[in-house]
């Protein structure tokens, strides 16, 4: 394999994206990129090449270290791509997911329009 392979099927064998065609549609809209440069889902990639791929709220970066045709189990995708992401990004991730959700009791049912109001006002005087 010296020409190497299609980007949009090794981000899609690597468990990037859950479809082909939503590695291709990343591809075409600039979301995937080798040397900060859009590549489209025809690009070839060869071992070594670092891609970024944006899925907000993060950038996901990895290292390809290996091409495969055929989709593989989740197991064996280090094999194939090493992670580069900084920490940082994966924190974004993080303080996103604990940031919108509220502890409320069970049995207490949704808020009613005034707690929620008053919920808003909270989070709104919190953040200043």
């Amino acid at each position: 394999m010296d020409q190497g392979l299609r980007i949009d099927k090794w981000l899609w064998a690597v468990r990037l994206f859950k479809t082909r065609s939503l590695a291709t549609e990343a591809c075409r809209a600039g979301k995937v990129r080798i040397r900060e440069i859009p590549v489209k889902p025809a690009h070839f990639i060869h071992e070594g090449d670092i891609i970024a791929v944006s899925h907000p709220p993060i950038i996901k970066t990895v290292r390809v270290t290996g091409l495969t045709t055929g989709r593989i189990s989740a197991k064996l995708v280090s094999g194939f791509l090493e992670d580069l992401t900084p920490d940082s990004e994966y924190e974004k991730l993080r303080s996103k997911h604990e940031g919108g959700f509220e502890h409320r009791p069970r049995g207490l049912g949704r808020p009613t329009k005034r707690e929620r109001r008053e919920i808003e006002y909270l989070k709104l005087y919190l953040d200043q």
